[in-house]
């Protein structure tokens, strides 16, 4: 198969060859990874033709571009060896086409002159048709990939220019500075369209989000023409609150108006109030036989109980039959407020496990972002379920915690041994508080600020002048 050379953008390194894949399963395509590294935003592939290349491209979001490999080497002796003996018997196609060439440098670079003189070191092929910078009829970019602050590039790539990604445009469309309603936990828009990437968002495919907020997992599945809907236990959200207070706008807005804003409603089937452990949809018994799920994928990020501790509908305690009648008796007058009771996160990871298992079709997928730390004692373990496969695992790092991007498929029927749906029995956190019920939002609030405390208390004494006590005191302890 031919090799094409894939430009990423430098961002979200442990995502990227997850969504090429995914990207390249969607589209049916046969994909191998031949070289990547993370640290470089080269990857060289094979792929069946140039067909099977735009096709994996067009809708990356961590991809710049496709270019078909013309050749490669660690000097420009050998890269101009190279394109010699792989690219030789293709020129002719491109004798009398308009061109264009550059030259791409990553962490180093030429000058403008020293540029035109790589440019003009591949006279050899003998195009003549016209240069063109502007919509030509075939592009050529010579990549330098350089090591930190050393002037001679390590490796040299030469490629024709396939096809673009929709990365800047799609970046651009749904930039949460320019969306109407949001809220302040509304994911970032590059990582919603990346999460639907690696779920197999699809035409035609029904996605659901158990916690949609402001709708932006929603709106990033009907981007790549799926058919969405979602549901959240706060029903204000979902209604709006009168939108945001940017500069120039009026009136209502809620996740119906995002919709429209991108002119996705056609693709909405609207939003309930509902929690997971409570939900109105259909939920199938756990038989391994069972294939009657109606879902193609999940998309969601559950709260993580760290402003507020994580609730699900109930009362805190048990009710008298008059209060439970009170409740029944009301719950359809307007502005009535449900009774909430804090919740386990470890149970609400396995109940999403559970929910997807009861409602995903066969090989269908769930994406769902779960909080981690970068610390050892405060490790989450990746929930499991035996009816489901962990396809990929992606980090997103931060300061003092990460959080992972979890993908699982919904196994076949044949692929469950016998006895593994058997009912087993958990111990989850317990206690009526927050943190209580969540070892995360307890360590975030404990761990963490200890660990920054000790941080300022190191940084104070290197600071503060020692007095002659301690001068003496460390010559004791040097003799």
């Amino acid at each position: 198969m031919p090799e094409y050379l894939v430009r990423f953008a430098q961002a979200h390194e442990s995502f990227r060859k997850v969504e090429l894949q995914a990207l390249a399963d969607i589209a049916g395509v046969t994909l191998q990874i031949i070289t990547y590294e993370e640290d470089s935003p080269y990857c060289i592939v094979d792929l069946p033709s140039d067909t099977a290349a735009r096709k994996v491209i067009a809708r990356s979001i961590l991809a710049q571009g496709i270019y078909e490999l013309w050749g490669q080497g660690s000097t420009y002796t050998a890269l101009h060896d190279s394109v010699h003996t792989i690219s030789a018997s293709k020129w002719s196609q491109y004798e009398t086409a308009s061109f264009r060439f550059t030259v791409e440098g990553y962490r180093g670079g030429n000058s403008t002159d020293e540029q035109r003189d790589i440019i003009d070191s591949f006279a050899y092929m003998a195009f003549k048709g016209p240069p063109r910078m502007r919509d030509p009829d075939v592009a050529f970019r010579v990549f330098e990939d350089y090591d930190l602050d050393v002037k001679e590039p390590k490796y040299l790539y030469f490629g024709r220019l396939i096809a673009e990604s929709c990365r800047n445009e799609a970046k651009r469309r749904f930039d949460l500075k320019k969306r109407l309603y949001i809220s302040t936990t509304s994911m970032d828009a590059e990582l919603t369209l990346l999460t639907a990437n690696i779920a197999h968002v699809a035409p035609g495919k029904l996605f659901y989000d158990p916690f949609m907020g402001t709708g932006g997992f929603p709106i990033a599945c009907a981007h790549f023409g799926a058919v969405v809907f979602g549901s959240d236990i706060d029903g204000r959200t979902i209604r709006g609150t009168g939108g945001s207070a940017r500069r120039g706008q009026t009136g209502k807005y809620d996740v119906v108006g995002n919709f429209k804003q991108y002119d996705l409603e056609s693709s909405y089937l609207g939003a309930f109030v509902s929690d997971l452990t409570n939900t109105p949809l259909r939920i199938l018994p756990p038989d391994k036989d069972s294939t009657k799920g109606y879902l193609d994928g999940i998309v969601c990020d559950p709260p993580y109980g760290i402003r507020e501790g994580l609730k699900v509908l109930g009362s805190r305690q048990e009710l008298l039959e008059t209060e439970r009648q009170s409740h029944q008796d009301q719950y359809k007058i307007p502005g009535y407020i449900p009774p909430k009771k804090p919740y386990s996160f470890t149970a609400l990871l396995d109940d999403i496990l559970a929910f997807a298992v009861a409602t995903l079709v066969e090989d269908g997928r769930i994406s769902l972002w779960m909080p981690t730390a970068n610390d050892e004692d405060i490790e989450l373990i990746i929930p499991s379920h035996p009816c489901l496969e962990l396809s990929s695992v992606c980090v997103q790092a931060f300061n003092k915690w990460s959080r992972r991007l979890l993908t699982y498929r919904r196994r076949r029927a044949s692929e469950v041994p016998e006895g593994t749906l058997e009912a087993v029995k958990k111990e989850y956190e317990k206690g009526t508080r927050a943190s209580d019920l969540n070892d995360f939002r307890r360590k975030y609030f404990q761990g963490f600020r200890e660990l920054e405390s000790m941080k300022k208390e190191f940084v104070r004494m290197k600071m503060e002048p020692k007095t002659n006590g301690d001068v003496a005191s460390e010559a004791d302890v040097k003799t």
